[in-house]
C-alpha cells in the first residue's frame, strides 16, 4: 500500500508470504485454514485503496487521522503485577453470567458461564479456541457479511491480523438472564489490536453481551481495528452494549454487522467516550417478517475528539421494523459526523423504519455534520429521517444557575437529560445506571483537564 504501516515493520519485504510469516509468529497456534484466510485477506488489504477525501463514504471525515505508521503489533509479555492490576479494573457490572478479559489481543482471564448454562450448550470462549473446537459453526458465520460502508480495506486488515476475541453461542430456546461481559485492554505504547466478537443466538434464545474497550494508561497512543458479527436467529432477542473509553490518543475503527431473522430483535448501543478519532460502521440487515433492529449511540466529546458514524438499516423482508437514535454532546473543538441510509429492498413491503440524529453543541467551536438518507424500492412503507443541531437551552441553564449550581454541574445535568432518551431504551436498569456513571466520569475527567 502507498502508506506502508509499521504494524508489520519487522517483515517489510513486499511479498505477501513474507509479510504473513512475520505476523504468523504470534498466530502459529491458529488452524491452517484460518491462516490461509488471513493470507487472502492481507492480499485484499494490499489491493484495496486507502480512503480518500472524495469518497462519499468518507465525506467530512478526517482522512489524515488514518495514518498507521506509528503503530506496531504488541508484545505478549505482561508482568504478574500488571495483570493483577488490570483484572482488578475489569469489573463494571456487579452480576454477570460470565466474563472474558483480553490484554493486547491475548486472553488474560476467563470466568466461565454458570454450570447450568454450560449444560444447556452455551459456549462463551476465546475466538482461538472456538475456531478449533467448533470449526463448522465458526466458519459458517465468521465475517460472512461484507463491509459496505467505507471500511472494506480495514475489514480486510482486521481479518489478516485478528488472533483473538469473543465467541458466544446460545442454543435454541436458552435464555440467559444475566449479561455476559468482556474487556479489551490496549496496553502497549502505540500497540495495535484487532478485537473480534462473534455472537450467534439460535431460535427463541435471549442474551445480553456488554463489551468494554479500555486503555490501560490514559496517556498512551494506540490503534484498534475491531469487528463484531451478531447473528440473531428466528424469534431470538439480543442486546449488545459497547462502551468505548479508549485514551484520547487512540485511533479506533469498529465495524458491526447484524443479521436479524423472522420475529427476532436486536438492540445495539454504542457509548463513545474516548479516542482521538473513532469511526463506527454499523449495518443491520432484517431478513425475516416481524424482525426488529434498534440502533442506538451516544457520543460525548471534548477538546479535539472526532466521532464518525456510518450506518445502514437494510430491510430485505416485508413487515420489518428498525429504529435508529444517535445523540452527540460536543464541547471544545469536538466534531461528530453521521452518514446513515435506510434501504427498503424490493418486495419488503409494509416496512417501518425511522432514523433520528440529535447533536448538542456546547461550544462555538464544536461541529456536527449529519447526512441521513432513504432508498425505498417497495410500496406501503413508513420511513422517516431527520437530524438537528442545537445548543443548551438558555432558560434551563438560567434556572439551574439561579438556584446556586455551578455552571459545569448545571451543564452536566442538562446534557444528562438530553442523552437519557437513548439510555431509556435499554431494558436492564443496572446497565442504565452504570452507563450513566461512565458518562458522569467523562464529564469529571474533562473538568480536570
Amino acid at each position: 500500500m502507498s502508506n506502508t504501516s509499521a504494524l508489520l515493520e519487522e517483515v517489510a519485504p513486499p511479498s505477501v508470504e513474507r509479510i504473513l510469516d512475520g505476523a504468523s509468529s504470534r498466530n502459529a497456534d491458529l488452524p491452517g485454514w484460518f491462516r490461509e484466510q488471513q493470507q487472502a485477506a492481507w492480499t485484499e488489504f494490499q489491493n484495496l485503496p486507502m480512503p480518500a477525501v472524495k469518497d462519499q463514504a468518507w465525506r467530512f471525515s478526517n482522512i489524515k487521522a488514518l495514518d498507521l505508521d506509528p503503530y506496531h503489533l504488541p508484545s505478549a509479555a505482561i508482568s504478574d503485577a500488571d495483570a493483577r492490576h488490570l483484572l482488578d479494573r475489569s469489573t463494571e457490572l456487579s452480576e454477570t453470567a460470565g466474563r472474558l478479559v483480553f490484554v493486547d489481543d491475548r486472553l488474560l482471564e476467563r470466568d466461565a458461564p454458570f454450570e447450568k448454562l454450560r449444560a444447556a450448550g452455551v459456549i462463551f470462549q476465546p475466538l482461538e479456541r472456538a475456531m478449533i473446537e467448533h470449526e463448522d459453526l465458526f466458519r459458517r458465520h465468521f465475517m460472512n457479511q461484507p463491509a459496505t460502508l467505507g471500511s472494506a480495506k480495514f475489514a480486510a486488515f482486521h481479518q489478516a491480523l485478528v488472533r483473538s476475541g469473543t465467541f458466544l453461542y446460545v442454543p435454541r430456546g436458552v435464555e440467559i438472564e444475566l449479561p455476559l461481559e468482556t474487556f479489551h485492554w490496549l496496553r502497549g505504547e502505540n500497540a495495535a489490536i484487532f478485537p473480534h466478537t462473534l455472537l450467534v443466538a439460535e431460535e427463541n434464545s435471549k442474551v445480553t453481551l456488554v463489551e468494554h474497550f479500555r486503555s490501560a494508561d490514559s496517556s498512551r497512543a494506540g490503534f484498534s481495528c475491531g469487528v463484531n458479527d451478531l447473528v440473531v436467529g428466528p424469534g431470538a432477542k439480543v442486546n449488545y452494549i459497547c462502551t468505548q473509553n479508549w485514551s484520547d490518543r487512540v485511533l479506533a475503527l469498529q465495524i458491526n454487522a447484524t443479521t436479524v431473522e423472522r420475529d427476532a430483535s436486536a438492540l445495539n448501543l454504542f457509548l463513545n467516550l474516548g479516542a482521538q478519532f473513532s469511526r463506527l460502521e454499523s449495518r443491520s440487515r432484517l431478513l425475516g417478517e416481524g424482525s426488529r433492529s434498534d440502533m442506538l449511540a451516544i457520543s460525548v466529546g471534548d477538546d479535539s475528539q472526532e466521532f464518525d458514524a456510518r450506518t445502514l438499516q437494510d430491510h430485505a423482508s416485508p413487515h420489518s421494523y428498525s429504529d435508529l437514535l444517535f445523540k452527540n454532546a460536543l464541547n471544545g473543538h469536538a466534531r461528530a459526523t453521521f452518514g446513515g441510509l435506510i434501504r427498503v429492498e424490493p418486495h419488503a413491503h409494509f416496512t417501518d423504519s425511522y432514523q433520528k440524529v440529535r447533536n448538542l453543541l456546547m461550544s462555538d467551536d464544536a461541529e456536527a455534520n449529519s447526512m441521513p438518507g432513504l432508498e425505498i424500492l417497495a410500496d406501503n412503507v413508513k420511513c422517516s429521517h431527520g437530524a438537528t443541531s442545537g445548543q443548551l437551552d438558555e432558560d434551563q441553564m438560567f434556572y439551574l444557575l439561579a438556584r446556586g449550581l455551578p455552571q459545569n454541574i448545571a451543564a452536566q445535568l442538562l446534557v444528562g437529560g438530553f442523552l437519557h432518551e437513548v439510555l431509556d431504551r435499554i431494558p436492564e436498569p443496572a446497565l442504565v445506571v452504570r452507563l450513566d456513571e461512565l458518562i458522569a466520569q467523562k464529564f469529571a475527567r474533562d473538568r480536570r483537564k
